[in-house]
């Protein structure tokens, strides 16, 4: 007879990882280390979707909710500007609408405590995760961020993070920190211009190129027998009542005894059926590559024009933008314009007219910040997506949390503020 789980099923044998980001890849290695056979499906391949060319920050001391009260501060005017940080474009789309009703609601400093209190254990359990996989065969490292600078022009403008790392404390999470002069930050970051007049030093977080990192995970659920099926559109998903039947776009219909859906900002297209209510928004950044006089030794990030700038190899990605925009919409040429502009007088020998591999991909957003994770009305279809900017930070944890209550049927405590249902 099967094993059979807390919540009275069998305990899954074959699963179905829809999505081949870090959050799936890391669900489909972390169900491996239980002994489930699994499929990872992606409509387009490993590590299309905004896994490739992000900051590839492994950050969990600033891992916050993205909510916040200074989204408030920018006002209306500012976010319908193409150029802003943070661009709302007017849209009369009621999904739309709702998601930024909600996002509004939660930008209060009660809202983001309460948030950060949720996030805190699982960000505890974030690099440890990482080092899971090292150990299980992943063949890639993650570096340590031997200098991870957040620079300013003035003190002024550094209040802000020194406020929010307070607040960070107070919820329970640990990060060390230097708050430093513009000249002891050069000293340690040749690449700062003389525009920058105050800086923190972060301590102990990491980086990795997370293309590449990704790909290495891939091909360990490979190794370990895994299928990986490329240009697989998930276009159904049916709870049968002993399984779950998957049907692709393509024409295969194939008999699992679960599902996870860790599809990015598509998530409600296929959880909406299953109950998950919560509205995920794509949340679009921006990055391309630079050539750079002194590449960094760590990740540099300008927090007031919210640019973050990660050495990948010989060059330098530089990364930005929060765009509320359907996530199949073209490159904005101006976004691109826009992040090069503001990194252009605090970087010091950097080629930002010569830029490589421009790049778009969408962040799933919640309303409240929080991620989606673990089952919905289905007990065999789970949700794992909705992580803001933290979904390679969170990657790991998720899949190995997430693996865990998947096989033992039991809530695991660190992911109860994430219910889909909520």
């Amino acid at each position: 007879m099967a094993p059979i789980t807390a919540a009275g099923l069998p305990v899954p044998q074959r699963v179905a990882v829809v999505g081949a980001g870090m959050v799936g890849l890391s669900t489909a290695w972390f169900l491996q280390e239980h002994g489930v056979e699994v499929t990872v499906l992606d409509r387009e391949g490993v590590a299309a979707g905004s896994s490739w060319g992000n900051a590839g920050w492994l950050t969990p001391g600033i891992a916050t909710p993205l909510p916040e009260p200074a989204v408030l501060k920018y006002g209306l005017r500012a976010v319908l500007s193409p150029t802003s940080p943070v661009y709302v474009p007017p849209s009369a789309d009621p999904k739309f609408l709702k998601f930024v009703t909600g996002f509004t609601r939660n930008s209060t400093m009660k809202a983001w405590k309460k948030a950060m209190g949720s996030l805190v254990p699982v960000n505890d359990l974030s690099l440890e995760s990482f080092d899971l996989l090292k150990a299980g065969g992943v063949q890639a490292d993650t570096r340590e961020a031997k200098s991870f600078l957040a620079s300013y022009r003035t003190e002024a403008e550094r209040v802000t993070l020194l406020e929010e790392i307070e607040h960070i404390h107070a919820a329970g999470q640990d990060i060390e920190f230097d708050a430093l002069t513009g000249d002891q930050a050069r000293a340690i970051e040749p690449s700062l211009s003389d525009e920058i007049g105050a800086a923190i030093l972060l301590k102990g977080q990491r980086f990795i190129d997370p293309g590449t990192y990704v790909h290495a995970l891939a091909d360990s659920v490979k190794a370990r027998g895994g299928k990986i099926m490329d240009a697989s559109t998930v276009a159904d998903i049916r709870d049968t009542g002993a399984g779950v039947v998957v049907t692709t776009a393509e024409g295969s219909v194939e008999e699992f005894d679960a599902a996870v859906l860790a599809t990015g900002a598509w998530l409600g297209k296929l959880a909406r059926q299953f109950g998950v209510k919560n509205v995920v928004q794509a949340g679009r950044g921006y990055s391309f590559s630079v050539a750079i006089d002194h590449v960094p030794n760590g990740p540099v990030y300008f927090p007031a024009q919210r640019v973050a700038c990660t050495p990948i190899g010989d060059r330098l990605r530089v990364a930005g933008m929060m765009e509320f925009r359907k996530p199949e919409a073209a490159l904005d040429q101006r976004r691109i314009q826009a992040i090069a502009e503001a990194a252009r007088p605090l970087l010091r020998g950097a080629d930002l007219d010569n830029r490589q591999d421009e790049w778009v991909g969408s962040r799933p957003c919640t309303v409240d910040g929080l991620p989606l994770i673990g089952a919905t009305k289905s007990p065999r279809v789970f949700a794992a997506g909705g992580h803001g900017m933290w979904g390679i930070t969170l990657g790991p944890v998720t899949g190995r949390l997430l693996a865990e209550t998947m096989v033992t049927g039991k809530q695991v405590e660190q992911l109860k503020p994430f219910d889909p249902m909520r």
